[in-house]
């Protein structure tokens, strides 16, 4: 079933009509695997849900934890929990009956709700990279509380305008059969490819160009420091201090060893987000590229198991952000074991 209402769009609809007729191009999984599926992407939702709302609740309840980079994370975890919500449960159910049972306008619209609060979620995670490049090699903290929101209402804009165009009808949108979520379709026409391009660079390409080469000076820097001061350490001759320059030395290099740790924590919590992004969505971006480039693969028999690993992938990456963060961020673990009812929390 093609979702686009556009002359264009009828006509390609056509095309997909009679080469499916040819070659179906969609095998279907078998039913104990679509359930299977299904089951765990489920589970899926509940954990990603619970998970991203405690982290959204921790930040809105506690003043001391509205800090600029707990604002991000929050939002990072509003757009999984929206998601999660508006996006998982559909497939889940469409891959168990392998039909759209939503309509052509809803297809649309769940693409578009899909791309935009995957773009949210990617810009999030690239304000992040850059305030902590800023941090870290830069020496420049200047992003504060307010400058946080204000650049957290620009990036919903910014993600909107962007998504905004597949509701239109600027891309043609195939629904399953072929895949079991509305998924960007194969099409011969420049304007369409066109927006594909943009669309899958502002996800990934583009981000993850920014982010990789903002962990690389980062990682850069936290080196050159861990290797001065230990050089400082073993350069010092400590016979010629008096008592009182001892203990002001002794305190100056654990507050260097400290800021080293915080450092070297943040960007290693950083930087398992940024790895978890690129292990979820190079994949999904791919895909979509030859979607809408190649025919040969947009008309495969392994389309519709490609489509639907690829897009479990896509999900993934919203159950493991509030994972990593009440793994490696203590006030967060702290706060989520305070919210857990007394029996839950051994």
């Amino acid at each position: 079933m093609a979702c686009n209402s556009t002359p264009i769009g009828t006509y390609q609809h056509l095309l997909l009509n009679a080469s499916n007729t040819l070659d179906p191009g969609a095998t279907p999984l078998s039913a104990p695997l679509r359930i299977s599926l299904a089951i765990m992407m489920l589970l899926m939702i509940v954990v990603g849900f619970l998970g991203n709302t405690v982290v959204c609740i921790i930040v809105y309840q506690r003043p001391a934890m509205r800090s600029a980079i707990n604002l991000l994370l929050a939002t990072l975890a509003f757009s999984d929990i929206m998601l999660s919500l508006c996006c998982m449960p559909f497939t889940a159910i469409t891959l168990v009956t392998v039909r759209w049972h939503f309509g052509d306008h809803f297809c649309r619209l769940s693409a578009t709700l899909y791309w935009f609060f995957v773009l949210e979620g990617v810009a999030i995670l690239l304000i992040i990279s850059v305030d902590r490049f800023l941090i870290i090699v830069q020496r420049q903290d200047k992003l504060n509380p307010r400058r946080a929101k204000v650049i957290i209402a620009a990036s919903w804009v910014l993600s909107f305008c962007i998504s905004a165009p597949s509701f239109t009808g600027w891309t043609f949108m195939e629904v399953p059969a072929r895949a079991p979520q509305c998924v960007l379709g194969y099409t011969e026409f420049p304007a369409e490819r066109a927006y594909v391009v943009t669309l899958v660079v502002a996800v990934f390409f583009a981000p993850f160009g920014v982010m990789l080469c903002s962990y690389l000076c980062i990682l850069n820097t936290v080196r050159k420091n861990a290797v001065r001061v230990h050089n400082q350490s073993d350069s010092l001759d400590l016979r010629h201090l008096s008592g009182a320059g001892l203990r002001r030395l002794r305190r100056q290099q654990q507050q260097a060893s400290l800021d080293l740790s915080f450092k070297t924590k943040a960007f290693t919590t950083i930087l398992i987000l940024f790895v978890g992004f690129s292990l979820c969505w190079l994949p999904h971006s791919v895909y979509s590229l030859l979607s809408a480039f190649s025919r040969r693969f947009y008309y495969s028999a392994s389309f519709y198991t490609t489509s639907t690993c690829v897009l479990w992938l896509s999900y993934l990456k919203s159950v493991f952000n509030p994972i990593v963060y009440c793994w490696r961020i203590k006030k967060f673990r702290e706060a989520c074991i305070e919210l857990l009812p007394q029996t839950f929390q051994i």
